[in-house]
């Protein structure tokens, strides 16, 4: 199988290509970076971005199957930079596969794309998507997999076939080399900012990056066969044993050397100042991120878990690692960055 990844430098991405080339597929990464260590991978790296639509459809010709992982991901930021990258970025990747003949396209949405702030408990894709969204990214990323699903088997731009569509939404994706959760929550913790947000009782779903990953692939995969039941879907994807997220990142701590984390804000107030907080950033024109939001209110202080059953049913997931083993894998690297000073 010949493959594009969009984004296939990032975390995730990198997961997938060395799936991809682990098991004999043809990979290239498109990236707004060099990236040697893909290239170590086996695959071959194009230098570009998905808002540029011609190099898109260049990279895409001759591919079985496009994985867009690439998106603008954060809390806070410039809209228009997130309705660029995830929307039109998105728009880019699906006219580039219909103008190509691409036949497959599996994309990386989010489970924040149905997030409106309240409790999503054991929760399964006939969740709606909110009238309105906490944040830019879980706005953008909405839109764009709404489109990415209504272009499921559009026909392409020359030749009878189509274009068969599927989206995916690992949730807190975590793992050796995370970017993200892990070390922005031991920053917080070791800058005193970090408080336990409500009675701390919320479960939430989290996803470790090869089981992240290995979805991908069987989606792929699916979409090749021929019923393709999760042909114009999406779907959750985590580890399928939610966790007190409290409980989760307090045993990593220890495992790590840190302190326990103790101090704990109400969730009415934590949401209130994520408010007032917005408004000094937008007013005042600030720099950077609040240290608060409603929507990392929201998110640390409900619950947020995911029935598994369609992904399940559909193409056949079962998570690779177990999440004992995941965090075995994971603690000796977030060690050891801490002791080399990189977080």
């Amino acid at each position: 199988m010949k493959a594009l990844v969009t984004g296939g430098g990032g975390f995730l991405g990198k997961a997938i290509v060395k799936m991809l080339v682990d098991r004999g597929d043809e990979v290239v990464v498109l990236g707004r970076s060099d990236y040697p260590e893909v290239r170590a991978l086996g695959a071959t790296t194009v230098r570009g971005d998905v808002v540029d639509a011609a190099l898109l459809k260049d990279a895409v010709a001759g591919k079985d199957v496009v994985f867009h992982v690439a998106a603008k991901a954060g809390v806070w930021g410039d809209p228009a930079d997130y309705d660029a990258a995830n929307i039109q970025g998105t728009q880019n990747v699906i006219d580039a596969c219909l103008a190509r003949g691409v036949s497959r396209l599996v994309h990386t949405s989010s489970p924040s794309v149905t997030f409106d702030g309240g409790d999503a408990d054991n929760a399964d894709e006939s969740l709606p998507y909110p009238k309105k969204h906490l944040y830019h990214y879980g706005r953008t990323k909405a839109e764009a997999e709404r489109r990415v699903l209504a272009a499921n088997a559009q026909p392409h731009t020359r030749g009878p076939t189509v274009l068969l569509t599927t989206a995916l939404r690992p949730h807190l994706i975590y793992g050796p080399g995370d970017p993200h959760i892990l070390p922005r929550m031991v920053g917080r913790h070791r800058q005193g900012r970090l408080r336990i947000v409500g009675a701390g009782r919320n479960k939430v779903d989290v996803t470790y990056v090869d089981n992240a990953a290995h979805a991908h692939l069987l989606a792929a995969d699916a979409l090749g066969t021929d019923r393709q039941k999760n042909a114009g879907k999406a779907y959750f994807i985590s580890d399928g044993h939610p966790v007190v997220p409290w409980v989760w990142v307090n045993r990593i701590f220890a495992a790590v050397g840190l302190t326990p984390l103790h101090k704990s804000i109400p969730y009415p107030v934590a949401v209130g100042v994520g408010a007032l907080l917005e408004g000094a950033w937008s007013l005042f024109s600030l720099s950077g991120e609040p240290p608060m939001t409603r929507f990392v209110a929201a998110q640390l202080g409900t619950s947020h878990y995911y029935d598994l059953s369609n992904a399940r049913r559909d193409l056949a997931y079962e998570p690779l690692v177990d999440p004992e083993i995941a965090l075995q894998k994971t603690i000796p690297w977030l060690k050891a960055e801490l002791d080399a000073g990189r977080l």
